[in-house]
């Protein structure tokens, strides 16, 4: 298979190059309709039929809620190494977002004796979607749960679709618990999301859902935002590598890979305005696929060589930074002179790692920083998941007595202009006596 290869030499940037998978979610957005009816009016038996249909359940004696056996067994079965990255990870994670968190209510006085602040606070029940499909993902759990925890949510869950043998992945439970989740439940697609919607005889109803999925997730998202705050977009995995003639094209085409390998739904670019660094690239992923599964390498091929990814080549380093802004990637990484220097210049990203020692698989598992990022060109408006995505802000106001007439007399002046006399009689002479009379009672 050839690497996709555009040569945007005195060429405008085409727009299908700035497309993702998702951009038309039309096709899933008809069928999950039927499937979130049957979660809504069968319940529990709705979620273990899609288990058997969708997830290949193929055992009689099917339990929606993981039970505390699974964790135990979990535990005993996961090799100790494994565990101790988990754990590392869980630290690096929760150090990250404890930092981010921010002080529970703050008030400034903005006027003598007027004050204002906010005041933060966890949002109720929060479901992280830890996605199976094309693998296991236990850093997903992490980055999703870790924040939760951090944030005070009273009630965390997890849901993520079983395996074949009606079990949740041993990584997936022992982060579950590391991380300090207690329940995890066994659904995931567009049948998980509705479960958390509407509340099942297992799964309990959620305010909101975080965390990455496939377009049938993204698409019962969407048609359940009434019920059920679906969170920052968080579709298909995708990336960019923007590399200057100094970057090393064995290097880049190395990282193209990541982001390549989760699915043939994934975007990888490389952009580079340096021909040499491109040619190295192409002609090293031959190699670096033979050193991975063949299903990964024939996902990663599906990307790189298909329409949603390869390798870009511009006049210049400029118009390579306009690609990557218009791009708005999921996760982007540089490998230039001088990265520090470039990033300013960066307006549109979910997240960006710098050099040769920041790959994308770094800041996947281990850094710290959240890996669930916005996907299909949301990074132009919203950032990383982060502990402020499972709080609330609610204001808070306070005027003491010596404050009061300054911000009344300023307040019924707009009150009269816009219309609104109940206002104005609310801050009028009338409020005066009023209060006049509370203070002589």
């Amino acid at each position: 298979m050839e690497v996709s290869f555009y040569d945007l030499s005195n060429k405008s940037i085409p727009s299908e190059l700035l497309q993702r998978t998702e951009s038309d979610l039309s096709f899933f957005s008809e069928k999950v309709t039927p499937i979130i009816e049957a979660v809504r009016t069968g319940g529990d038996a709705a979620l273990i039929d899609f288990a058997k249909k969708f997830d290949k359940v193929a055992v009689d004696s099917f339990s929606v809620k993981a039970q505390e056996s699974e964790f135990k067994a979990a535990f005993e079965r996961l090799d100790p190494e494994v565990i101790e990255t988990i754990r590392y990870s869980v630290e690096n994670v929760r150090a990250f977002h404890q930092a981010q968190k921010p002080e529970e209510m703050w008030l400034k006085e903005m006027k003598p004796g007027a004050f204002a602040g906010d005041r933060h606070v966890p949002i109720e029940a929060v479901a992280c979607y830890v996605p199976r499909g094309k693998g296991s993902f236990p850093s997903v759990l992490i980055m999703t749960a870790v924040p939760a925890i951090v944030a005070g949510v009273p009630k965390p869950i997890v849901i993520t679709p079983p395996g074949p043998d009606g079990t949740v992945d041993d990584a997936t439970l022992v982060a579950a618990r590391l991380v300090g989740i207690e329940q995890v439940y066994k659904c995931g697609g567009a049948q998980g999301v509705a479960a958390v919607a509407f509340g099942t005889e297992s799964v309990p109803k959620c305010l909101k859902i975080v965390g990455p999925g496939s377009p049938w997730v993204v698409a019962a998202k969407q048609q359940l935002t009434h019920l059920l705050d679906p969170g920052i977009p968080a579709g298909p995995s995708e990336s960019i590598i923007l590399a200057d003639e100094t970057a090393d094209g064995r290097l880049a085409a190395l990282d193209l890979l990541i982001e390549s390998e989760h699915g043939p739904d994934s975007s990888a670019y490389l952009v580079t305005n340096s021909k040499p660094v491109a040619e190295k690239a192409i002609s090293a992923l031959a190699d670096y696929w033979q050193q991975i599964t063949p299903q990964r390498a024939e996902f990663s091929q599906a990307v790189l060589c298909g329409h949603h990814g390869g390798v870009v080549l511009t006049d210049n380093f400029d118009k390579a930074i306009e690609f990557v802004n218009q791009y708005a990637p999921e996760h982007l990484e540089i490998l230039a002179k001088e990265p520090m220097a470039t990033m300013p210049r960066i307006i549109n990203a979910g997240e960006i790692l710098l050099g040769s020692y920041t790959p994308i698989s770094i800041g996947n598992f281990v850094l710290g920083p959240n890996a669930v990022l916005p996907t299909n060109a949301k990074a132009k408006t919203c950032g990383p998941l982060s502990v402020f995505d499972y709080m609330k802000r609610i204001s808070v106001g306070y005027v003491t007595q010596s404050g009061y007439a300054e911000l009344a007399k300023n307040a019924n002046r707009f009150a009269h202009y816009e219309g609104f006399p109940g206002h104005a009689l609310a801050v009028s002479e009338l409020r005066d006596e009023l209060l006049k009379g509370e203070h002589d009672g």
